[in-house]
């Protein structure tokens, strides 16, 4: 069984909680015996799979299987072609070069709800949103890789793993995949 689920920002990747204000998945009522596949950093939103499959993790984060991730960043400044360049041939961080990704500045740009609490907003400074495919996920990269080519993340969503598209599903919902929706996850 995989669970698609809408994480909402504030929102651990885990069911217990670890001190702070951010909540729990326990609060979300999920059946028991599933554990999320990968994770979502409380400030990001979007898609997280849960699943009683125990080798999913390995199925579909692996590097090495290739398996593909979509990510919108809302960043600050508007990125050129060059700099999107530079994120789809790899960037340092933290003495690691990145694996190549697609990246690139969707058209007409996603019309995303509001968060609460709102992005920083700053009268001088244009946002946009890009759209990055990645087939690996360490620790904060996203935020990390806009970050250095200049353009710091402000809000971080996941929208598609493999085939399956989060789709309408709203934040802090969650539903049990079907059989060819389980198939588009692991394609």
């Amino acid at each position: 069984m995989i669970i698609a689920f809408n994480k909402p920002y504030g929102v651990l990747s885990q069911f217990t909680s670890d001190g702070s204000k951010n909540r729990p998945l326990a609060e979300f009522d999920f059946p028991k015996d599933v554990w999320p596949v990968g994770r979502l950093d409380a400030d990001s939103e979007g898609l997280l799979l849960l699943s009683d499959e125990a080798d999913l993790n390995q199925k579909l984060l692996h590097p090495r299987r290739a398996h593909q991730r979509e990510y919108w960043a809302q960043v600050e400044r508007i990125p050129s072609p060059e700099q999107l360049k530079k994120l789809e041939h790899g960037v340092v961080i933290e003495d690691r070069k990145t694996l190549p990704c697609r990246a690139w500045r969707p058209e007409p740009q996603p019309v995303i709800p509001p968060r609460d609490p709102p992005i920083r907003f700053r009268k001088n400074v244009p946002d946009c949103w890009i759209a990055l495919e990645l087939v690996e996920g360490k620790n904060r990269q996203v935020r990390k890789m806009t970050a250095s080519i200049g353009h710091p993340t402000l809000r971080l969503l996941r929208v598609r793993i493999g085939n399956f598209w989060l789709g309408h599903l709203p934040p802090g919902q969650w539903k049990i995949l079907s059989c060819g929706e389980y198939e588009e996850v692991l394609t």
